[in-house]
């Protein structure tokens, strides 16, 4: 029962992080990326804090420096990815950010020795030439916003493989605390550093940041972490990759975007790698069990 409360936690968390593309571009019209983010950290933080500050009492030297990491990764990929935003379209962000899945067994194998099967191989492949699709321009150059997306999906794998594995021993919540926390700091620095500070937001501006705070941060962030209790890495990888088809959905639907033939095709490929490299290997195992039964 807890497996499939986690597969449906992580499913929300796909739907609203698909809706984040939309409304972090709507949020980029009237504030930059680094504005965005700082409000976006320091409200959840502080929405996580009245909620949870009890948890501060039982705060581990373990949790501190395990959260630490993970806000430090968190910080990184919504950079790359908030950052990109400016240089590409909110669909071809979403899917290359999606490339993470096939990333996350390659972390695995990198740095835990654990063996690539030839469906991850192939993935891994397929997704290539989605992303050649996707971003490569007329003249076989990419784009600098698809490429700090590409990134992204790196960071974002880090940060999927590395939250599965710390929260089968800390406390999911407590954990969660001080990524935000870590993530708020870094944020704070930033815009203090870059004389970022606004005078004055725009409601359109405020509304954005306030949704991508409460449900594109603290439920979704919430959600996947306590998720990642009942679910492996790339199990988790694989349902929240789903986030780029509601990307791309919404897109469509409310900002309008218009999809060229090279995106669909793209898309299509990175989603054919996704289902080849995690959810196929599923299939042969049944089948040589049903030939042995």
């Amino acid at each position: 029962m807890r497996q499939y409360i986690g597969d449906a936690m992580l499913l929300i968390t796909a739907v609203i992080w698909g809706s984040g593309f939309v409304v972090t571009a709507i949020a980029l019209e009237y504030l930059n990326a680094y504005q965005v983010m700082a409000g976006r950290f320091v409200l959840a933080t502080l929405i996580l804090t009245a909620l949870f500050g009890y948890k501060f009492k039982k705060f581990t030297k373990s949790v501190v420096w395990k959260g630490a990491i993970l806000g430090t990764i968190l910080y990184i990929a919504f950079a790359l990815q908030t950052v990109g935003l400016q240089y590409t379209t909110p669909s071809k962000n979403a899917f290359l950010t999606a490339v993470n899945v096939v990333i996350v067994p390659i972390i695995a194998y990198v740095l835990y020795k654990r063996g690539l099967d030839r469906y991850e191989v192939t993935g891994s492949v397929i997704a290539l030439i989605g992303i050649g699709f996707l971003s490569l321009q007329g003249s076989m150059t990419i784009n600098i916003g698809d490429a700090l997306s590409l990134a992204c999906a790196i960071a974002f794998a880090f940060d999927i493989f590395y939250t599965n594995l710390f929260v089968k021993k800390e406390d999911a919540i407590s954990l969660t605390m001080m990524q935000f926390i870590t993530a708020a700091l870094i944020s704070i620095a930033v815009v203090l550093i870059r004389g970022d500070i606004p005078a004055a937001i725009e409601t359109e501006a405020m509304y954005s940041i306030g949704y991508l705070a409460v449900f594109s941060t603290t439920v979704a962030y919430l959600f996947q972490n306590i998720a990642h209790q009942y679910a492996s890495a790339t199990k988790a990888a694989i349902i929240l990759s789903t986030e780029s088809f509601f990307g791309m959905l919404l897109s469509v639907l409310f900002l309008h975007e218009v999809l060229t033939t090279r995106m669909v095709l793209g898309a299509a490929f990175i989603m054919m790698a996704i289902l080849i490299a995690e959810v196929k290997p599923a299939f042969p195992k049944k089948q040589m069990v049903k030939n042995v039964r």
